[in-house]
């Protein structure tokens, strides 16, 4: 992952290109984009709906399967309107430790990014591999 602060700026505008593609569709209001271990950027948007759609990141994890994408590196969410960088809800945090233990979140205000081990954001989280039997 680097040093926490390191930053994936290109991670960071290719979620803010597809977020601005999608600004004007109350369905698709915020963006993510990850990188995988060989390079390789995966995007997608979240998918609003009463039910609770899933968010962003979700979207962008089930991509990445879809593409045979095993091993994602680093995730960031940002939001339409200009609204930037998102930190995940709690619900994507547990999700992306389960599947992601190692992953890195950039997080932060604008000029203020840094890039955060998913751990330092869920202290003293379940895991849901250490309980199985």
């Amino acid at each position: 992952m680097g040093r926490v602060n390191d930053v994936d700026h290109e991670l960071v505008r290719a979620a803010g290109e597809v977020a601005a593609a999608h600004e004007r569709d109350d369905d698709h209001t915020v963006a993510a984009a990850a990188r995988a271990g060989d390079g390789r950027i995966v995007t997608g948007m979240n998918v609003y709906h009463f039910t609770g759609g899933p968010c962003a990141e979700l979207v962008v994890i089930g991509a990445a399967a879809g593409q045979g994408v095993r091993d994602l590196r680093t995730i960031v969410a940002v939001g339409d309107g200009g609204r930037g960088v998102l930190p995940p809800c709690g619900r994507c945090r547990q999700v992306l430790l389960d599947y992601f233990p190692a992953i890195g979140v950039i997080v932060g205000a604008p000029g203020a990014l840094r890039t955060v081990p998913i751990r330092d954001l869920l202290p003293e989280s379940y895991v849901h591999a250490d309980h199985q039997g």
